[in-house]
């Protein structure tokens, strides 16, 4: 409850609308009725320019998008990829895929090489964001009613007034947020899966030239070599996302299942609204709102079900770019300068807390740390020099044959153990319907990455 003593936000709120309370100190409803139906409809009408969101408490994804976008642009120039710029990429990305036919069992994808803006980043991994972080929305509800019960007494009776308007400015606030974290991946990430899973309806491998050259930036190495290894990198998650039909489902089943649990954190909440409401609630005030509390909306602590969940997305990411990893450190030996270096850098980018960590703390207060992405590759390259490349990758054809944490503690263990028969294809279309079932993954074959 405020401070007494304090000016109330509520009450700053109506005296925008020369609303004062009665000789008893409280207001009469029949006069609120009019002024906070005409601020409802007018902030409705403000937010459906831009459209619509998708119920009572759904987000409003082209004001996600917008934010976005706006994010990206703020953060420095982000010109369209020139033709140069695309050419240097479907070069880069050929050879990439020349190199990996002899260090692989994976065939080549069907997905093409592009050039992306960080615009269009945003705009192509949209339609994923909305599948994975739609869910949170629903955490809304709860925290609303808790806000619009307020136990003032010169508030008895308002909730039927309040909530409409209230669920209208929290969607919108929650919206703000959730576009400041895509932005900020935007300005981050170097290709479509970099953050280690998939991202898009369609395969496709995309790198963003200006983020691949600040990448480089200070490296010593020549821009080509960057992005010759950088599209080696994306070119190995595309082979193996297109031929483990398994993995993008299941990995981002589990990042669905983790964002329906987040909860909001009420005290951090009711103050976010108090805030809006004496603030105003114009798109513009939201959109500036939404960097001043991104990332604080949500619960700080995790349910006992998404530590879980996000050990086993912890070390599913691990082990998929420890697989990138071994395979390009294979496929540069002798061909690329330097190879090692840039592994190194990519591991300590890892291991920093940058924009991307931040950013999914933003976006569904997801900090994905796959600490163990070494172990990993240490496994795969004992496998590999145990059994060849072919046994390597037969690993792939099934969850029940990754390896698990006791494997990444014991590579030459797991050497020994990695050729486990699979399971029958009937068996592993069954287990992925009922993870999926379960879980809830969305449609997409895509998902985000996080490498970091």
């Amino acid at each position: 409850m405020p401070d007494r003593d304090e000016p109330n936000p509520m009450e700053e709120f109506f005296k925008q609308f020369g609303l004062q309370p009665g000789p008893d100190g409280n207001y009469d409803l029949n006069q609120l009725m009019g002024p906070l139906q005409q601020a409802m409809q007018q902030f409705s009408r403000q937010m459906d320019a831009m459209g619509s969101g998708d119920g009572s408490h759904g987000l409003n994804w082209t004001f996600v998008r917008d934010i976005a976008r706006k994010v990206t642009a703020a953060s420095g120039p982000d010109p369209s990829p020139t033709p140069g710029d695309a050419s240097a990429v479907r070069d880069a990305v050929g050879l990439a895929e020349l190199w990996l036919d002899q260090h692989t069992a994976f065939g080549r994808s069907a997905a093409t090489a592009a050039a992306w803006s960080r615009a269009e980043w945003v705009e192509a991994t949209m339609v994923t964001w909305q599948e994975l972080a739609g869910g949170v929305s629903a955490s809304l509800a709860e925290a609303i009613s808790g806000v619009v019960q307020r136990p003032e007494p010169e508030f008895a009776g308002m909730a039927g007034f309040m909530e409409p308007l209230m669920r209208q400015a929290a969607a919108g606030m929650l919206a703000a947020q959730v576009g400041q974290g895509i932005g900020q991946l935007a300005t981050d990430v170097v290709s479509v899966s970099d953050l280690g899973f998939p991202l898009t309806e369609r395969p496709v491998v995309a790198l963003l030239p200006a983020n691949v050259a600040a990448f480089a930036d200070g490296l010593d190495q020549p821009l080509e070599d960057v992005r010759l290894y950088l599209a080696l990198r994306e070119t190995a998650r595309q082979r193996l996302f297109a031929n483990v039909g398994w993995l993008g489902p299941q990995m981002l089943a589990l990042i669905g299942k983790y964002a329906r649990d987040i909860t909001i954190d009420a005290a951090a909440f009711e103050e976010a609204i108090e805030s809006q409401l004496s603030g105003g609630m114009t798109p513009e005030a939201l959109q500036e709102f939404g960097s001043t509390v991104a990332g604080r909306l949500f619960q700080p602590s995790l349910t006992p079900d998404q530590v879980e969940t996000l050990a086993r997305l912890e070390t599913l990411v691990a082990v998929v770019e420890g697989w990138v990893d071994d395979v390009v450190a294979q496929t540069t030996a002798g061909l690329l300068p330097r190879a090692e270096a840039l592994l190194e850098v990519v591991r300590r980018r890892r291991a920093s807390a940058g924009a991307a960590d931040a950013a999914l703390k933003t976006l569904l207060n997801l900090e994905l740390t796959p600490r163990r992405v070494r172990d990993a590759a240490n496994a795969w390259a004992a496998l590999r020099s145990a059994r060849g490349v072919e046994e390597r990758d037969a690993v792939w054809a099934h969850p029940d044959l990754m390896p698990t944490a006791a494997d990444l503690d014991d590579p030459l263990g797991f050497a020994e153990r990695g050729s486990k028969p699979a399971p029958a294809g009937d068996d592993l279309d069954a287990a992925l319907a009922a993870l999926l079932e379960q879980e809830g993954t969305p449609g997409s074959d895509s998902g985000p990455d996080s490498d970091h």
